[in-house]
């Protein structure tokens, strides 16, 4: 969805056509038809990835044909559409199929910015005519774009910012030279195995340098920002423009991720001044955190004379005006709470709007205050709707999309007005359509943990439950700073990997979250699990499973399952081998099993450096305590895992191996992090973990 330039409508892909569609009226106009639209791939059209329009709207810049690079689609082809003629233009024609990278517009419409095999580029949206504005790309010196590390740990992915004026290209260039690769091994393409390289660099491993250069959209040389420090030492994780100025703004983080500086830049002079330095003993969070959808750009106010920013310094995740200088800043959310998210900035009536829940960390509501600091936080969201709320504002401010879940709803959409928060067709409203769904079973709690650690968690109890019988207990686990597994939406008690109905099969499900975990809680929550993954949050699942076992006698604790992805099949890990009395069945998937097999932004994030303590990495890994294990496991494993290496795998197995411990592995070919390609892939782990489950942890009343 894209919003119109005015805010009163947005354009978006329907049945293969692009369509506007009026928010108030719901009248549908056709933008660009599917029979003017480019068929890259025989007589059939391909399927719109997105598109942008000029400042005219005479001409519409689509991407389709996409290819997966990573987690995402970001490769593919680019047309440029004229609506009146329906004449079609391929941009970065000659170059190879699928080989161009977030290809935009300039801001006067006149270009498009590309990227396309590791270099720069310039098409003239009039003529066509292509300007080559690098030359020197390879697969390890990356011009325009991110490593693996920067794209998943800093969501950084398109890396060129087109200048305000439209004559200059600011862009990254990634040197991954040094950068050894991580070998996966396709073995089931070709009768003959071969190697896929990925640039990786795992803890330990120096960053790779990367430095920010400005080019002329005409061509020329790259002039370099001197940005000071070692390049081997530091990251540059966000960039952008100045609004009206000839200057740059850059984000350095150092690479322990525990300070930041923002430098002001003029390329013209070389200049580059330091405004901005905060620190942190534990580590800093990037706008990934709290802009997740769009990691880029900046929050500018006064035309660039001053900006909003995201800190935690004192304690809670707050929204800060700062001048552009860095010599006055303004608490914009002073409090004892945490914001999420900023939902839009509208200087005109001197409002942020911004997501919070400041009575229930687990739900989420839409705020607002002034910009300049006199007003208090003011919720937005009306009562009556408890749970998740999400939003998407025009341009103006004046409409928005208004999402809403909670363990009852299904998600649900609907346009209202801003500032009142108005549906914008009451029978078309949320309150109108949607009616909660019955769920008795379903239940919120909190509970303290014999360390006086107060964890919050949900149960999902048996279908036909009789509190006087014994059932078994499945946990779903995450426990690391990446995500939270509590939180008021319709997922809460379901879980997609088992066969039918957990409840209905006679399980009791629940879900505690772990200190560390990135709940609205402040940055003390947050932050002690610095240097502790592996340790503090095992240690709070198991005691909270403990203090749950006292106070429900119908939990069966000679049946008791544990499961979880990623960072959590790491946290099932620990858990089977550092608590085998408590946790009798494991289904890991896709987990770290060394934290030294990981990437260096991640992990150094989270744990420090392991050249200056080792030993919390050790003692944080699941390999560690291999030789503890009891009870069922079950390991899963994608070979063709780019995230997490599947060298934890074997690592792991081996150790098994070594203390004569029996289990159960599954590698699946080829297959990534998600463990989601290939035909048949999804039914048959859901298959494999059912089956798995019923077996060894068998369900129903005793």
């Amino acid at each position: 969805m894209h919003w119109t330039a005015d805010g009163t409508g947005y354009a978006t892909v329907e049945q293969g056509e692009l369509v506007k569609t009026d928010i108030r009226t719901g009248r549908k106009t056709i933008l660009v038809a599917k029979n003017k639209l480019p068929r890259p791939i025989g007589e059939q059209v391909t399927p719109i990835a997105d598109f942008a329009f000029t400042p005219d709207s005479a001409n519409v810049l689509i991407f389709m044909n996409t290819a997966r690079v990573w987690r995402y689609n970001t490769k593919g082809d680019y047309y440029l559409v004229n609506r009146a003629s329906g004449q079609a233009r391929q941009i970065g024609k000659g170059k190879p199929a699928q080989s161009l990278m977030y290809a935009k517009l300039s801001p006067d419409g006149r270009s498009v910015g590309y990227v396309s095999e590791h270099n720069l580029f310039v098409d003239d949206v009039a003529t066509g005519q292509t300007t080559q504005l690098t030359t020197d790309g390879t697969r390890k010196r990356i011009n325009g774009t991110f490593d693996w590390a920067y794209e998943e740990e800093f969501g950084c992915r398109d890396g060129f910012r087109w200048s305000p004026d439209s004559k200059q290209i600011a862009y990254w260039q990634v040197d991954a030279t040094n950068i050894r690769d991580y070998l996966m091994l396709n073995t089931t393409d070709s009768a003959y195995s071969h190697t896929v390289p990925v640039e990786y660099p795992k803890v330990g491993e120096s960053p790779s340098p990367t430095r920010i250069g400005v080019v002329a959209a005409s061509g020329g040389p790259t002039a370099w920002l001197p940005i000071p420090g070692d390049s081997q030492q530091h990251y540059l994780t966000r960039l952008d423009w100045l609004p009206n100025a000839g200057s740059l703004v850059v984000q350095q983080l150092n690479r322990k991720q525990n300070e930041s500086k923002l430098f002001i830049c003029k390329p013209a002079s070389q200049s580059v001044n330091l405004i901005y330095t905060e620190t942190d003993k534990a580590w800093i969070d990037g706008k990934a955190r709290w802009s997740r959808d769009d990691p880029s750009g900046w929050e500018w106010l006064e035309g660039g004379k001053s900006f909003v920013w995201v800190s935690e310094k004192d304690g809670w995740r707050h929204l800060y005006r700062v001048n552009v200088d860095g010599k006055k800043e303004i608490n914009l959310t002073p409090g004892g709470y945490d914001i999420a998210t900023i939902s839009h900035i509208d200087e005109a009536t001197n409002l942020i709007y911004f997501i919070a829940s400041p009575d229930n960390t687990n739900q989420r509501y839409l705020y607002r205050t002034r910009l300049d600091g006199k007003g208090k936080a003011e919720r937005v969201t009306p009562t009556g709707q408890a749970g998740t709320h999400g939003y998407t504002v025009s341009p103006n401010g004046r409409l928005a999309q208004h999402t809403f879940t909670n363990y009852q709803t299904p998600l649900a959409r609907e346009w209202i007005s801003l500032p009142d928060h108005k549906a914008v067709n009451e029978a078309e409203s949320i309150a109108a359509r949607i009616k909660p769904l019955a769920k008795p079973n379903v239940s919120f709690f909190s509970l303290t943990t014999d360390d006086g650690v107060t964890v919050d968690g949900w149960m999902a109890k048996p279908t036909d439950f009789d509190s006087t019988k014994k059932y078994p207990v499945v946990f779903y686990v995450y426990g690391e700073p990446a995500g939270s597994t509590v939180n008021d939406d319709f997922s809460i008690g379901q879980n997609r990997l088992f066969q039918g109905d957990m409840a209905k099969a006679g399980y009791i499900y629940v879900a505690l979250d772990n200190r560390g975990t990135p709940n609205l809680k402040g940055a003390a929550w947050r932050k002690s699990i610095y240097r502790q993954i592996g340790r503090i949050n095992i240690r709070d699942q198991a005691m909270g499973a403990r203090k749950l076992f006292t106070q429900h006698a119908y939990i069966d604790t000679s049946r008791v399952a544990v499961w979880g992805w990623s960072g959590g099949g790491s946290t099932t890990l620990h858990l089977m081998f550092q608590y085998p009395d408590i946790y009798k069945t494991g289904i890991a998937i896709a987990a770290v099993g060394n934290q030294l097999f990981y990437d260096n932004i991640y992990q150094e994030r989270y744990m420090g450096l392991p050249q200056e303590n080792r030993e919390d990495f050790v003692s944080g890994s699941p390999i560690t305590y291999a030789k503890n294990l009891r009870g069922n496991l079950l390991y899963i494993h994608g070979t063709g895992d780019d995230n997490v290496h599947y060298d934890n795998a074997e690592a792991l197995i081996n150790e098994l191996i070594k203390y004569n411990k029996q289990f159960q592995v599954m590698p699946y070919p080829n297959r990534s992090h998600s463990i989601n390609e290939g035909p048949g892939t999804s039914m048959h782990l859901q298959t494999l973990y059912t089956n798995y489950l019923l077996k060894q942890c068998p369900p129903g009343p005793r």
